[in-house]
C-alpha cells in the first residue's frame, strides 16, 4: 500500500529543479573554503570535508531531524556497498575534523556575492540600505560552553541557566540578506561587535542603527575613510547638542564627544556634527533622528522617517532564524564551543539561501521581498531538497523503498549511551508577568 502511494506521488508531481541552489552556492566555493582553511580530507572517507559542509547547512534546514536522518534522507554520504549507513559517531567526528573556519569562509564569500547581485534594484536614492542590530542564542550547558560564552547575570545575583552567544549582524534592509555577522561570548558588549562590522559596510550606503548604538566612535568611523557612507539613528532622551543652523524640526547640530570616549579613542574629534530631524508620530509622541545626510532637498524628513520605520522589519529576521529555522528549540544543536560556531555559520548561510530565493522570486513578480512569506518559502525549499534527493528518477523508487526498510531495521539496533552528567533541574527564563484583569461586579 505504501509502495502504491509513493508511485502515485511520483506520477502526479513533477520532480523539482534543485540546480538553482547549486548555482547560488557553487561547488567551487565549497572546495575553496575547505582548501583555504586547510580542512581537506586526505584519507578516502564517506564524509569528506566538502560533504560535511553541505551537511552543516542541511542541519540548519532540518532542525527537527537528527543528524543521521539528514544524512540518509538527503544522501549526503558517499555510497558504500559494505556500510550503507553512517553512524552518528562518524558524523560527529567528521564535523569535529572540519571545524568552523570553512563555514565562516563560505558564509562571508557567499554573503558578499549575494548582496551585490541585485543591489541596484533595491537602492534608496542611489544608496544601499543596511541595518545593524544584535541578538543572543542559547547553547547547551556544558563546562566548556559556560567558560567560553558565559551567561546573563540577573539583578538578584542569579545567573542564567544556559550559556549564551551574543552577536551583531549587518543586514540588507530590502532583502533581509545578512551581509556580515560577528558573534562570540555574551560578556562582550554589542558595541565591540558593532565596531568590527563598521569596516565591512560598503561605500554609497545608508546604515540604520538602533539608539543603543549611538556612539561617536562608531558613527565617526562609519562616515570617515570610505566615500559616501552614512548613518541614521534615533537620539536618546538625554542627548544634548548645539543647533548650528535650521529650525526645530530639521537642523544641523553639533555634539560634544565625552572625555571618556576620547580617552579610549584619542583619534576622535572634540565635536561631531549631524542633522537632527524631528518626527512626530502622534500628538503626544515624537522622536529625533540623527543622520549624516545633510541634503534637505534630496533626503526629505519624510524619506528619512520611512527608512527608519523599515528597520523594525529586521527584528523579524531574528524571529525567522530562532522560531522558524531553529524550530523554537531552546538551545542550539551543538554541544562544543567549536561546534556552536560551526552551527551558527551554517545557519546563517542556510538563512541567506532562503532569503536569496525570496529576493529572486520577488524580482520576477515585481514585488517587495518582504511581501513573500518566509515560512512558506522555507517549507518549499525543505520539500524540494528532500524530493530531489529521493526521487531523482522514477526508476529509483524500488531502491528508495529498500533503503527505507533497511533503515527501519538498523534503527532497532541503536542504543542510547549512558548518562554523562548528573541530573539537574534547569530553570526556564523568566517572562514578564501577565496582567490580570479584574471582573466587573
Amino acid at each position: 500500500m505504501f509502495d502504491d502511494a509513493l508511485h502515485f506521488l511520483a506520477d502526479g508531481l513533477e520532480s523539482p529543479d534543485w540546480r538553482r541552489l547549486g548555482q547560488h552556492l557553487p561547488y567551487d566555493w565549497i572546495e575553496e573554503a575547505v582548501v583555504c582553511t586547510h580542512a581537506v580530507s586526505i584519507r578516502h572517507r564517506r564524509l569528506p570535508a566538502e560533504q560535511v559542509v553541505w551537511l552543516v547547512i542541511a542541519l540548519a534546514l532540518y532542525r527537527h531531524k537528527s543528524i543521521g536522518e539528514v544524512l540518509d534522507d538527503l544522501g549526503l554520504a558517499l555510497p558504500d556497498t559494505q556500510t550503507p549507513f553512517v553512524s552518528k559517531s562518524a558524523a560527529a567526528q567528521a564535523r569535529q575534523r572540519l571545524g568552523a573556519e570553512p563555514l565562516q569562509w563560505l558564509f562571508e564569500r557567499s554573503a558578499l556575492a549575494w548582496c551585490e547581485q541585485d543591489q541596484r534594484a533595491y537602492t534608496f536614492k542611489g544608496l544601499q540600505l543596511f541595518a545593524m542590530d544584535g541578538t543572543t542564542l542559547r547553547t547547551h550547558d556544558t563546562l566548556d560552553n559556560r567558560a567560553h560564552f558565559g551567561a546573563q547575570n540577573y539583578a538578584g545575583g542569579t545567573v542564567a541557566g544556559y550559556p549564551q552567544v551574543r552577536g551583531v549582524t549587518l543586514t540588507a534592509l530590502p532583502t533581509h540578506l545578512i551581509r556580515n555577522a560577528v558573534f562570540g561570548p555574551y560578556s562582550t558588549n554589542e558595541m565591540v561587535y558593532a565596531k568590527q562590522l563598521v569596516a565591512h559596510i560598503p561605500a554609497d550606503s545608508l546604515t540604520v542603527f538602533d539608539k543603543g548604538f549611538l556612539s561617536a566612535e562608531i558613527l565617526c568611523a562609519l562616515t570617515e575613510g570610505v566615500d559616501n557612507r552614512h548613518f541614521l539613528i534615533p537620539a536618546k532622551a538625554n542627548t544634548k547638542w548645539e543647533v548650528l543652523e535650521g529650525d526645530e524640526l530639521d537642523a544641523i547640530v553639533r555634539m560634544r564627544v565625552s572625555p571618556q570616549a576620547r580617552a579610549k579613542c584619542p583619534a576622535l574629534p572634540e565635536y561631531w556634527e549631524a542633522r537632527a530631524i524631528t518626527v512626530i508620530d502622534s500628538p503626544t509622541r515624537k522622536r529625533v533622528l540623527l543622520t549624516s545626510l545633510r541634503d534637505r532637498r534630496r533626503y526629505r524628513p519624510a524619506d528619512m522617517a520611512a527608512c527608519y520605520a523599515r528597520r523594525w522589519s529586521i527584528e523579524t529576521s531574528y524571529r525567522e532564524l530562532k522560531q522558524v529555522m531553529l524550530g523554537n528549540a531552546f538551545t542550539l544543536r551543538s554541544k562544543t564551543v567549536e561546534g556552536v560556531y560551526q552551527e551558527i555559520w551554517g545557519t546563517l548561510t542556510a538563512y541567506n539561501l532562503i532569503r536569496l530565493e525570496i529576493a529572486k522570486a520577488a524580482l520576477a513578480i515585481k514585488c517587495e521581498p518582504s511581501e513573500v512569506s518566509f515560512i512558506r518559502a522555507f517549507h518549499l525549499i525543505q520539500f524540494e531538497l528532500h524530493w530531489a534527493a529521493v526521487t531523482r528518477s522514477y526508476g529509483k523508487l524500488p531502491a528508495s523503498m529498500k533503503h527505507l526498510r533497511e533503515r527501519l531495521v538498523s534503527l532497532l539496533n541503536e542504543e542510547r549511551p549512558g548518562r554523562q552528567f548528573d541530573r539537574a533541574v534547569k530553570g526556564r527564563p523568566k517572562k514578564y508577568a501577565a496582567r490580570v484583569l479584574k471582573k466587573c461586579p
